[in-house]
């Protein structure tokens, strides 16, 4: 089995960096000290800043085939360091082994993505002769790289959502300061080893850990252009408050609601219901949290979903039988035990699960939960769903609707009219069909509305907004 290192270096204008070791990082299972990692001072955030700023003219300037070779060397050597990878994030995050490795392949296929974009970020010609006062004028434009840009992502895909920011700034050529979770911070730092084996312009990248009190230059610096943030809504939108001039892309929380009309098949529904509330220990912004079954089938699915939820197995995530593993913190744990108790006092009824092993929450499903209760109107962020009952598909997604986010939702339905309904009327950033709203292709785009953001990831979209729109204007003179 693969071992970590006993310390992790920051990186700074693309150099190793270690001034300490003192970010411990905890086996999330165990909650033993696994590795200790640099930790980083405001005034070293500020030497990665400036040095990004000076990186933004040669990364403009870099060919976009050698861009495509950064990002085809880190598939390399992704693949080499697969199964490094996937242990240090089980580890790290307490991410059940399978879905580890999971998380490995689809780091993967978000950068083999940006290196196929890289080569065809496109531009186009402007008819401008639409009045006679333009005869004799052409149009043309381009994308050009915004810019040094900020990148500050979460614990509960320590690979994958770095890849989601990383790999379009490479992409488009725009250097960065990425500042990942504390809590997971390993997965980060090997995609800065990976990339300090290239030959990025000096200040291409920094890869920095520091405690959030340092880090408001990520914020208020003006020099870098964008800043991409994925966590909570609070966090969020205060951030925004701070960012001033900068353009921000924001992902940030759910309650994904989940419709099972009366003519879905209920077996192949319940299959990807149990993998969208529980996969991840239900640690995602997309997992399924609100579940609205039709009454004609109620009983049914709910009979089903409480079977196939007893059969999950918790535990050590190392274990490739364990499909829930601990939650990230005891804290983050006591949180969700108290709203589970909450509903509860006031008359919720727990249909399975609802009991804690240390930082483990058993896959538990409830109903009859209060409108107001945090179970059902904030982000519950753990293994825990709810059911309800409707009667009209209008109904249904109306109660979708009545909620502060709005990311993705998810209809099981043999009704194309009622597909096309849900895609018109549902007030999120996606709608699947037969399909759970945790369901994610690296290509597609992907963020919300409402308090779940602004922007979208994908690398295609990402690259939209590390660029900017640059017209020319060719006058050809009259004989």
């Amino acid at each position: 089995m693969p071992q970590l290192q006993d310390t992790y270096p920051n990186y700074i204008a693309n150099k190793a960096y270690a001034p300490n070791a003192d970010l411990e990082v905890t086996d999330k299972y165990t909650g033993e000290v696994a590795t200790r990692v640099a930790m980083c001072g405001k005034d070293d955030l500020i030497r990665a800043i400036d040095a990004a700023d000076k990186a933004a003219e040669p990364m403009r300037k870099l060919p976009a085939y050698k861009r495509q070779e950064v990002l085809n060397h880190c598939v390399t050597r992704f693949k080499d360091r697969f199964d490094e990878l996937a242990y240090s994030l089980c580890v790290e995050a307490g991410k059940p082994i399978k879905d580890a490795k999971g998380e490995v392949t689809r780091l993967i296929d978000t950068f083999r993505i940006a290196a196929e974009e890289s080569v065809r970020i496109y531009g186009e010609v402007m008819p401008m002769d639409i009045s006679a006062r333009a005869e004799g004028y052409t149009g043309m434009w381009k994308r050009i790289p915004i810019g040094a840009c900020s990148f500050i992502t979460p614990f509960n895909f320590p690979l994958n959502l770095v890849a989601h920011k990383v790999a379009p700034a490479l992409a488009c050529g725009c250097p960065f300061v990425l500042k990942p979770a504390a809590n997971t911070p390993i997965g980060a730092i090997i995609i800065g080893e990976i990339l300090a084996e290239t030959d990025l312009p000096e200040g291409a990248f920094s890869v920095v850990t520091c405690a959030n009190e340092d880090a408001g230059p990520l914020v208020d610096d003006d020099r870098l252009k964008l800043l991409s943030f994925t966590g909570s809504v609070k966090v969020g939108w205060m951030l925004k408050e701070k960012s001033r001039k900068k353009k921000c892309v924001l992902e940030l929380g759910g309650n994904a609601g989940c419709i099972v009309d009366a003519d879905a098949d209920l077996d192949d529904a319940v299959g990807r219901i149990i993998f969208g509330a529980f996969y991840q220990s239900g640690q995602s912004c997309v997992s399924v949290q609100r579940i609205l079954v039709h009454e004609a089938v109620y009983e049914a699915l709910k009979m089903k979903l409480v079977a196939k939820a007893k059969e999950l197995k918790s535990g050590d995530p190392k274990d490739e039988s364990t499909f829930i593993g601990p939650m990230i913190s005891a804290r983050e744990c006591d949180r969700l035990e108290g709203w589970i108790k909450n509903a509860k006092d006031r008359g919720a009824d727990v249909l399975c699960g609802g009991t804690r092993s240390g930082n483990t929450i058993e896959a538990t499903l409830m109903e009859n939960v209060p409108a107001d209760a945090e179970l059902n109107c904030m982000e519950a962020f753990g293994p825990v769903a709810i059911l309800d009952r409707y009667t009209d598909f209008d109904q249904a997604l109306e109660r979708v609707n009545n909620s502060d986010f709005g990311l993705q939702a998810g209809v099981f339905t043999r009704d194309i009219y009622k597909a096309h309904k849900a895609w018109d009327e549902l007030d999120v950033g996606g709608v699947m069909i037969n399909e759970v709203p945790s369901w994610r292709v690296d290509h597609m785009p992907y963020g919300g509305v409402k308090d779940s953001g602004i922007g979208r990831e994908g690398i295609r979209w990402a690259i939209e907004d590390m660029t900017e729109v640059r017209l020319m204007v060719l006058r050809t003179p009259k004989k």
